[in-house]
């Protein structure tokens, strides 16, 4: 069973940057492919971006590609997301998500991930 606690969020301004972090214990980190959703208020948790097991393949969604950098280090059990230029569209509760699995076969389901984080609120401002 693996337990991940998200931490990093908060609110800035519009062009802003901030980095997330999801540390995970209780499982071989490495063994899990990792991602990051996300949910604004009265939307469907949406797809942000993935992570294989040892960082050399990634894959982002289309509204935060070139914005957004998902990175891990297997060493610390902690998976990364780097964001950029930051819109008032990406105000949402971040969300790490975990399955143990060496395949990327849709990442981009929420369904497919067991593991699930409390989540951390980032808040843009215009």
């Amino acid at each position: 069973q693996v337990q991940l606690v998200e931490s990093g969020g908060g609110l800035v301004q519009t062009g802003d940057s901030l980095r997330l972090s999801c540390a995970a214990s209780g499982g071989t980190f490495s063994q899990y492919t990792m991602a990051w959703f996300r949910q604004a208020p009265g939307k469907e948790r949406e797809f942000v971006a993935v992570i294989n097991w040892d960082g050399g393949i990634t894959n982002y969604a289309d509204s935060v590609k070139g914005r957004v950098t998902i990175s891990r280090e297997n060493a610390k059990s902690t998976v990364y997301l780097q964001m950029n230029s930051l819109k008032p569209m990406d105000t949402a509760v971040y969300y790490c998500a975990a399955e143990q699995t060496y395949s990327l076969s849709s990442y981009y389901l929420a369904r497919r991930y067991d593991y699930w984080g409390h989540g951390t609120q980032v808040t843009v401002s215009s």
